[in-house]
C-alpha cells in the first residue's frame, strides 16, 4: 500500500473523527449501530432489532473496536 499524501491523510482523519463522534452519540443515547466487520454487517450496542438478534451472535456487544481519532495504525 502506498503512503498517503497530506490531503489524503487529512480526509482520512476527518472521516475517522466523524465516525467516532456518531458512534459516541449513539452510545450516549442508548442506540445500536451497524458496522461492517469481517465481510458482513454487525449490530453493536444495546437493543438491536429483534430479527437482528436471531441473525447475529454479536448483536449485544458494546461499542468497541473503533479507533479514537488521531490514533495511528
Amino acid at each position: 500500500m502506498k503512503p498517503l499524501d497530506d490531503d489524503d491523510r487529512i480526509i482520512l482523519e476527518t472521516l475517522r473523527e466523524a465516525v467516532h463522534e456518531a458512534l459516541e452519540r449513539k452510545r450516549r443515547l442508548g442506540q445500536y449501530a451497524v458496522v461492517w466487520q469481517s465481510g458482513h454487517p454487525v449490530f453493536i450496542g444495546p437493543n438491536p432489532p429483534a430479527d437482528a438478534r436471531r441473525n447475529s451472535t454479536e448483536s449485544s456487544r458494546p461499542f468497541e473496536g473503533v479507533r479514537e481519532p488521531g490514533s495511528d495504525e
